[in-house]
């Protein structure tokens, strides 16, 4: 894992932004803008970070919305990171929000507004679709496929099935990694 890039508060501060106003159907629908901004196009984190942040939110209380962007802000650039990320996510939700509900309160038995709200759904979709890709190439080449199906399937077995937290389920596969690290293969690189 490299170290975090040190980010401009400028930078910073116009990235969660992008993702405030773009991150349409909550926090689960920014976590692919996120990782966008701060692992591809800023290269603030690697994807490994990026992961482990992400798991960390999950475990959480509170919504993953501020959590992340409050995290992030505060590894790449300090207490006032934190705070600039944390405020640049959720003012302009906080703008949309209010233009848009007072839109849609207004015009709500229009029927194309309706349809408009119905075909963002897909979208979002596709986007967590992609997220989950990403993650389960990852985790196929560090642990292999069969380990990898069988913990996702465990943890699917788990949250679906018998209606365990997620949180604990992260929580459990973090405490895991702690005691029973992977060991490198020989000639493997760091």
């Amino acid at each position: 894992m490299m170290p975090p890039a040190k980010a401009p508060l400028g930078a910073l501060f116009w990235a969660f932004v992008r993702i405030g106003l773009l991150g349409f159907g909550g926090g689960p629908a920014m976590i692919p803008l996120v990782r966008q901004e701060v692992v591809k196009r800023h290269a603030w984190l690697d994807d490994e970070a990026f992961a482990d942040i992400l798991a960390i939110a999950n475990t959480l209380p509170g919504p993953i919305a501020t959590k992340m962007p409050g995290y992030i802000g505060y590894r790449v650039a300090g207490a006032s990171g934190c705070v600039i990320a944390v405020a640049a996510v959720i003012l302009p939700m906080i703008a949309v929000m209010i233009v848009l509900l007072t839109t849609l309160s207004r015009y709500r038995d229009v029927a194309w507004i309706h349809g408009m709200g119905q075909a963002v759904v897909p979208v979002v979709m596709v986007m967590m679709a992609q997220l989950t890709m990403d993650f389960w190439n990852k985790s196929r080449l560090a642990l292999g496929w069969a380990i990898s199906l069988a913990m996702a399937t465990a943890a699917g077995g788990l949250i679906y099935l018998v209606g365990v937290h997620p949180g604990w389920v992260i929580g459990a596969l973090l405490l895991t990694a702690l005691l029973y690290p992977v060991r490198r293969r020989k000639g493997a690189t760091p």
